[in-house]
């Protein structure tokens, strides 16, 4: 794995606006995440659940949830980037998030980022918008692109 970018400033995360961060490792996303994650969250359509029905279905296998695939972040990102010595980070949102291909089961994905604001945020921290593109190994498209939003206090 190579070591993430290590932030440890308002004025870092200002100077690292723009540079590419990653990749990630590879994670593979396996039925069991994909099933446990229908668990947790009452989705279980299909699609993403029932090898035997999906093998006929569009994609010829389950395909994770977007979702799932959303939910990943967390795991990825500070692979590729950490902010350091702050008082307190906190995750904000997230902002035009989309799924342009789909996550078949077994599927090997890594993440990459790149900063594209550092704007000031209530009570003296710094909001960080960070556009998150997740790929999936020998695929011609991103599986989710989305604008991450944290917010750290130094």
């Amino acid at each position: 794995m190579a070591e993430p970018r290590i932030f440890t400033s308002a004025e870092e995360l200002h100077a690292g606006i723009g540079e590419p961060l990653g990749p990630s490792d590879w994670l593979t996303v396996d039925q069991k995440r994909i099933d446990l994650f229908a668990d947790a969250t009452g989705d279980h359509q299909w699609i993403h659940v029932d090898p035997a029905r999906a093998a006929s279905g569009p994609f010829g296998r389950t395909i994770a949830h977007g979702y799932l695939t959303l939910s990943l972040l967390p795991s990825l990102v500070p692979q590729v980037m950490r902010v350091e010595g702050m008082k307190m980070g906190l995750n904000y949102g997230v902002d035009k998030v989309r799924f342009p291909a789909p996550v078949p089961v077994d599927s090997r994905l890594r993440a990459t980022a790149v900063i594209t604001s550092v704007t000031e945020a209530a009570g003296g921290g710094v909001q960080v918008a960070a556009t998150v593109t997740v790929e999936r190994e020998g695929g011609d498209k991103p599986v989710c692109v989305a604008e991450s939003l944290s917010r750290y206090y130094f």
